[in-house]
């Protein structure tokens, strides 16, 4: 019997959600929102992080009365070697993610793309220079497989560290090296931090946490800054582009396809297909009026970016989606897809269909993804599609109306072509509005989604309440997608919800006050954006003193746990809504909340209220503003040209 949740508007803050909520409610499906409820209390060890279940004279529960594990570990071990493997599963889930595309490129530069070939020339070339490969008078091809080459090398390098930290700035790269956090090859790390937490090894909870800043570093500045440079080169570097998001996407005289998962390859695809007049004529020849292909979770962000494609949802709307009655197919690859899908998908005509050999289901059709033949198989799948229509129950289809309009696409190349045109792509202007105080600072809210909280309500009241202060936001994932439900994501947002600075800010460039910058493997451009403001000048050299935070509202996996650790170890301070289960041992709490300010100017808070979480973010914000003097009002003065040369502009 499924045990009824609370009020659905409880549960999660748009009316899209509640309505499809009630429908699963009346019609007995199951949802995360009812298993939530059914787990009841939540186990206390686990919680803190004081369950230790690595060796098998164990497990172990810490305790007043057992301090100490079989083994004599205490809390402070127990507890930072859970953290460092949590921060190991995000490390190696957005890697491997980089590292499937790597490969994609290399088979471009190899001449097997198949249907994939190099979509943005100059992405490739910038991404070779910065990497000090050599581009004139060289194809395509070559400066692809070279890049694809040095990149598989940051993956299994073993004495040398990433070349891709030297992307960041000069002082931030002696920090890492100063504290000995600068990262090795990719792989290496996963593999030494998985050997340091095996029963027997690393006991020192400092060390043990080190590592944890050092693996997510790898992450950081390696496998998802390389996911999203090669996403660009195969796929093109995202420009500004309208879209809508919300359940109400879906449309009821369609044949509907869902993408849901993290990996673009096949996404992409079947965004190209949707539209082919055979898949079209298809449709139309079963009585549907075309294919409507939706995204959720980050594959979404990724089609969305760069196509357009509108949003059916984030992470707690996948069960909802298919509860609408009107989905034919969810075509899911790996990351963040709930177990439940099939199960729910069974009381429709849904079929679920799983892509990849790392991601299998019980009860989903797998269909392993021909890279080779891209396109074909594409179309064969939505040709599936097409063929589920003709079961579809009318009597259990209620689409929610609810979809707002959106602007996305905002890739650090977009800001910098939108600042300064196309003869000088610069941040300058960005600098100069948060030096005259125009905009405070910039603030990047990102993650997931998470039932323990009402779904989005903390990261759209935060964001109103940051927009109305004059904070910039940069968002990425399920976060940027609240904020697009939440009608936050348009250039007219600006006039209605920003401080007088932003919104001046916001009409003369034409943005929206909140940043639309991709999936969450793209949380490297945040930090992109970070580095080019001080590239930029007159706010510091390294990312710690810039009057810019970061925070995670309603995150829940082990990815946005290497996304905060990178963060924190590149000097941006990062809130968290929820806490880490790191509550049992003070020690590991303090070296992440205190100690970690000492190693990398940054650490970590954790805030459960948005608005006391606005306040901390401007709170550091101005904070440091008045550590770089720019608060003080200058005398204003007119220059004359001998003033104007001495300037050296």
């Amino acid at each position: 019997m499924i045990k009824t949740p609370e009020n659905p508007h409880q549960r999660v803050a748009d009316k899209a959600s509640h309505e499809v909520i009630a429908k699963a409610m009346s019609e007995g499906v199951d949802t995360c929102f009812t298993r939530f409820d059914q787990q009841g209390k939540q186990c206390k060890f686990g919680v803190e992080g004081v369950c230790c279940k690595i060796c098998h004279m164990g497990p172990c529960k810490i305790t007043p009365r057992s301090p100490l594990g079989v083994c004599g570990a205490n809390a402070d071990t127990i507890v930072a070697r859970n953290f460092l493997r949590e921060v190991v599963g995000g490390a190696a889930a957005h890697s491997d993610h980089a590292r499937h595309l790597v490969l994609r490129l290399k088979a471009i530069g190899e001449g097997k793309g198949g249907d994939y070939e190099v979509k943005d020339v100059k992405a490739l070339k910038r991404s070779c220079t910065e990497h000090e490969i050599p581009t004139e008078n060289r194809t395509t091809q070559e400066l692809a497989l070279d890049l694809a080459m040095l990149f598989l090398g940051e993956f299994t390098s073993q004495e040398e560290t990433l070349k891709s930290l030297k992307l960041a700035p000069q002082k931030q790269q002696a920090v890492w090296e100063k504290t000995g956090t600068a990262p090795k090859g990719i792989d290496r790390m996963c593999v030494e931090s998985m050997h340091r937490t095996h029963m027997g090894v690393d006991h020192d909870y400092r060390n043990l946490l080190k590592q944890a800043y050092r693996t997510s570093l790898a992450d950081g500045w390696g496998g998802s800054r390389i996911g999203t440079m090669v996403s660009d080169i195969l796929f093109g570097t995202p420009v500004p582009i309208r879209s809508q998001a919300n359940l109400g996407v879906l449309d009821v005289k369609k044949v509907n396809v869902i993408v849901h998962g993290h990996e673009p390859a096949l996404s992409d695809m079947l965004a190209a297909a949707a539209n082919d007049p055979e898949i079209v004529a298809y449709a139309k020849a079963a009585g549907a009026e075309g294919v409507q292909l939706a995204g959720l979770c980050c594959t979404a962000n990724e089609i969305l970016m760069r196509r357009g494609v509108p949003v059916a949802g984030n992470f707690h709307q996948q069960e909802l989606a298919i509860i609408t009655g009107a989905v034919e197919m969810m075509v899911v690859d790996v990351q963040c897809v709930m177990p439940s899908l099939p199960t729910v998908a069974s009381h429709y005509h849904t079929e679920i269909i799983s892509t990849t050999n790392i991601a299998k289901t019980i009860g989903a059709t797998h269909m392993p993804f021909e890279a080779d033949k891209a396109y074909e198989s594409a179309k064969v799948m939505l040709k599936r599609a097409v063929d589920l229509f003709k079961k579809r129950d009318p009597a259990k289809v209620a689409v929610p109306a609810d979809k707002s309009p959106l602007v996305a696409g905002f890739s650090v190349e977009a800001i910098k072509y939108m600042l300064g045109g196309s003869f000088r792509p610069s941040f300058r202007p960005l600098n100069d509005a948060i030096i005259s105080g125009r905009i405070r600072g910039v603030c990047g809210i990102v993650g997931c989604n998470n039932p323990k909280t009402e779904a989005d309500s903390y990261i759209n009241a935060l964001s109103r309440e940051l927009v109305k202060r004059n904070v910039l936001l940069l968002q990425t994932g399920c976060a940027a997608q609240a904020s697009a439900k939440n009608g936050c994501m348009t250039p007219e947002t600006a006039l209605e919800l920003a401080g007088a600075g932003l919104r001046e800010v916001c009409e003369t460039v034409g943005i929206p006050p909140i940043l639309h910058m991709g999936s969450c493997v793209d949380n490297g451009r945040i930090l992109e954006a970070a580095t080019e403001i001080c590239f930029e000048g007159g706010l510091g050299d390294d990312l710690s003193k810039l009057p810019a935070v970061g925070v995670a509202p309603e995150w829940m996996s082990e990815k946005a746990i290497t996304i905060g650790c990178y963060f924190v170890a590149s000097g941006c301070d990062v809130i968290l809504g929820l806490p880490f289960h790191t509550s049992g041992s003070a020690n590991v709490n303090k070296f992440l909340q205190e100690e970690s300010k000492e190693l990398f100017g940054a650490a970590f808070y954790e805030i459960a209220d948005p608005l006391a979480a606005a306040d901390k973010v401007c709170e550091l914000i101005e904070q440091a503003r008045e550590n770089l003097g720019i608060n003080k009002k200058a005398e204003r003065k007119l220059l004359d040209m001998k003033d104007r040369r001495a300037l050296n502009v």
